[in-house]
């Protein structure tokens, strides 16, 4: 592979990223989680094509866990698999997002409600260790630190709502979101207002105001969806929304 920038291009030649190769010990999740990440953080950019070759080459691997981790990820809709053109990292429409997000304001909305319900202690206090740590990945400019921990955050509130088919459902959802989630915080005024947002949110989950997490989550994601069709505009597949 050529060395690159780390942004992904879409050209057909895969970026180079800066992670280390995958060590042999848990082969299987590790590659899946490298090929996400590379997907999530535009190294794979949406309907690039994938040269397994290349891709070998850079994890230090065979093809055979290659192409597991690629199923893996084909259930997961991050890509998709043709008989006769290989693999490809998918690619949703505006629309498809535009109705993904409204759904995920729901999701997180409900789970925000039960979660300050439900939360432990020790849960509250590992979600603000987090946010912490967030924050120290805001200030040095370290947008990955930043938003894996970010989306740990998210992923934590939705767990401590204590509903399975809710927190499935939302895991599922999200995962075909985390691109464009990350791609929103490019911009800077909007990844300064997603944090206020998560300060806000420890706020309500500390004095368990299950009304004003769910307000702030639902704006959070609305807001998340806007920041998106601004860098992809697309008014024609975007459904019209009455009195926006």
């Amino acid at each position: 592979m050529q060395p690159s920038d780390g942004t992904g291009t879409g050209t057909g030649t895969t970026a180079a990223p800066l992670l280390p190769k995958v060590v042999r010990q848990r082969l299987h999740d590790t590659v899946v989680d490298h090929l996400r990440n590379f997907i999530v953080e535009g190294v794979l950019a949406p309907g690039m094509k994938l040269n397994e070759r290349e891709l070998c080459e850079t994890l230090g691997i065979s093809r055979t866990p290659l192409r597991e981790a690629l199923k893996v990820l084909a259930a997961e809709g991050l890509i998709e698999i043709s008989p006769n053109r290989g693999a490809s990292v998918s690619r949703m429409s505006e629309a498809e997002a535009w109705e993904a997000f409204e759904l995920m304001s729901g999701l997180e909305a409900f789970a925000g409600e039960l979660a300050c319900e439900r939360i432990t202690a020790p849960e509250l206090a590992e979600i603000k260790a987090l946010h912490y740590a967030m924050l120290a990945c805001h200030a040095r400019n370290d947008l990955p630190g930043y938003y894996s921990r970010n989306q740990e955050i998210h992923d934590r509130i939705a767990a401590a709502a204590r509903n399975q088919t809710l927190l499935q459902t939302y895991l599922t959802l999200n995962r075909r979101l985390k691109a464009m989630r990350f791609r929103s915080n490019h911009q800077t005024d909007k990844w300064d207002r997603a944090v206020h947002d998560h300060e806000e949110m420890i706020r309500a989950l500390e004095a368990r105001d299950g009304k004003r997490l769910a307000s702030i989550l639902r704006q959070h994601l609305l807001e998340k969806r806007a920041a998106v069709m601004q860098i992809h505009p697309d008014p024609a597949s975007a459904p019209a929304v009455p009195n926006a």
